[in-house]
């Protein structure tokens, strides 16, 4: 509650807005979630923002996996898994001490990286799945490496999962589980190593749960409206436009 009540009007707006968009993405509207990292950023700063997020997905993703979990594909979920956890320990250990702005210029690097893979999948236009392991270890790694030092783990599962060309349903069933378990994983990381995780920042993430369940509700209205044939569409335009918004942010 304090930290929330240090905020101006407009930054209580954001953090609000942030939580809903949090329930959004978690609800199948991948992409849409780096506009949560943005704002969060924006207002807490790069890795004190990671704190209020972290459970705030938690509890996001517990809801998605109850939703959407008859649709996981187990196979994927195994492949990712390993790989993504040994980027996190690469994450712990170089993000604790990582400098404010270095740690921004990094996160906009990685997501420009991702909007360059993005792209030249489409533009190829290639219906085949990439099979070699190095792809599975690289995006897991990747994705380890950046949804501990920002949370933006996301737009590389986006990669994984567009690359596999898997239908709606089991892109966000899969994905819900995936990130269950990877953001479960992280949370002694940071309560008891960054120590960027508090009673404090514990009651304002309570406060910000209604905004969260009422973004994931309204995702879940959003995403039964969206055909399979254009689900991957929308996965990466949004993708898109939350690293433009990434990088222009200073």
């Amino acid at each position: 509650m304090e930290i929330l009540a240090d905020l101006s009007t407009v930054n209580i707006i954001l953090v609000f807005l942030g939580a809903f968009i949090i329930g959004l993405a978690k609800a199948g509207l991948k992409g849409i979630d780096m506009l949560n990292v943005t704002i969060m950023a924006l207002v807490f700063g790069g890795k004190a923002s990671t704190g209020i997020v972290l459970p705030l997905l938690c509890a996001a993703d517990i809801a998605a996996v109850l939703y959407y979990n008859r649709h996981a594909q187990w196979k994927h979920f195994w492949k990712l898994i390993p790989w993504m956890a040994i980027g996190i320990l690469v994450g712990v250990y170089a993000g604790k001490d990582m400098n404010e702005v270095l740690f921004r210029k990094l996160m906009a690097v990685i997501i420009l990286i991702t909007v360059m893979i993005i792209l030249i999948m489409e533009f190829r236009n290639t219906q085949k799945v990439p099979t070699h392991p190095l792809f599975v270890s690289t995006t897991g790694i990747a994705a380890g490496v950046t949804t501990m030092l920002g949370n933006l783990a996301g737009a590389f599962a986006n990669v994984y999962f567009l690359a596999m060309r898997m239908p709606k349903n089991d892109f966000i069933g899969t994905a819900a589980w995936v990130f269950l378990v990877i953001n479960l994983f992280k949370l002694p990381f940071q309560v008891w190593y960054w120590k960027n995780i508090t009673a404090v920042s514990l009651q304002t993430d309570l406060l910000l749960l209604p905004a969260l369940a009422l973004g994931f509700f309204a995702g879940l209205k959003i995403v039964k409206r969206i055909k399979d044939d254009n689900y991957r569409r929308v996965v990466i335009v949004l993708t898109m436009v939350g690293a433009v918004l990434i990088f222009l942010k200073r």
